[in-house]
């Protein structure tokens, strides 16, 4: 089978246990390039977070693009053209807000600029997210946040076991509005109904004129199903969760093992 659109998640996927990208994966990604595949990072991190991988990678050419924010941004890298983005309103702001107070869990906000909180003891897992996508940490009061602002995503962030409680009491009409997915142990993000790696992944091949058949999504956790799911080839890494590997149709070697090379070299 052809594969001509490839689609990478970062963390746990392109990134080995110590946030690096191998010489071997590297090399791979572009002997893949140069042969003309598109190789696309997709992840739920935002621009920001990306912008060093996508350098190391020469991801910056007139065909190159990425998938951020969990889906609910596509993009060319070089021209910055929009091909899709959702983004959630205000209203749906006040509601994610007071929901996160309800349950008992932390929350932060995100735009294309900055990451908000409206807690006063700053949740350490948002500091470690500021810190790992490269982005401004900001405290804001509800009430200044404002109804111009254009936000991606919000995300309830706390330790595990207060998380799963807080998921555990989210009422069904709330969770079926939104697209939800928990990406790690201590983060449950929250984004437009439409906003998904599997969406963001046909919204591209569309614009591209590439068929489903002729994609491919690598991937390791939760937020990673839909665009497995939808790939020609879905690729669960090893170190995979056990639901992305059931959904996978093949699975490649860990992050730390050169999983991506191992993969790909198999489809160049």
């Amino acid at each position: 089978m052809t594969v001509k659109l490839v689609a990478i998640d970062i963390d746990g996927t392109l990134l080995d246990s110590n946030r690096k990208i191998s010489p071997k994966v590297k090399a791979t990604l572009k002997k893949a390039n140069d042969s003309g595949m598109y190789i696309v990072l997709c992840t739920g991190r935002p621009l920001p977070g990306v912008k060093e991988q996508l350098a190391e990678l020469d991801l910056y050419g007139d065909n190159d693009y990425v998938i951020t924010y969990n889906g609910s941004l596509v993009q060319a890298t070089k021209s910055n053209e929009i091909i899709s983005q959702y983004t959630l309103s205000y209203d749906d702001f006040l509601e994610i807000e007071l929901m996160s107070r309800k349950v008992g869990a932390h929350l932060h906000t995100i735009d294309d600029r900055a990451i908000y909180t409206a807690n006063r003891d700053i949740g350490k897992y948002t500091v470690h997210e500021a810190y790992l996508v490269d982005m401004p940490l900001r405290y804001r009061a509800v009430d200044e946040m404002t109804p111009d602002m254009s936000i991606i995503k919000m995300m309830m962030i706390d330790e595990p076991e207060i998380l799963d409680n807080a998921i555990s009491q989210l009422p069904e009409e709330f969770t079926n509005k939104y697209t939800t997915v928990k990406s790690t142990d201590f983060y449950y993000e929250i984004l437009n109904k439409e906003a998904s790696k599997g969406n963001a992944l046909a919204k591209l091949a569309e614009h591209l004129g590439i068929s489903q058949a002729e994609t491919m999504a690598i991937g390791d956790n939760e937020n990673d199903l839909s665009m497995i799911e939808y790939a020609g080839i879905g690729v669960a890494m090893g170190n995979a969760t056990e639901s992305v590997k059931r959904a996978a149709d093949v699975q490649t070697t860990s992050n730390d093992e050169d999983g991506v090379a191992e993969i790909l070299l198999k489809y160049i």
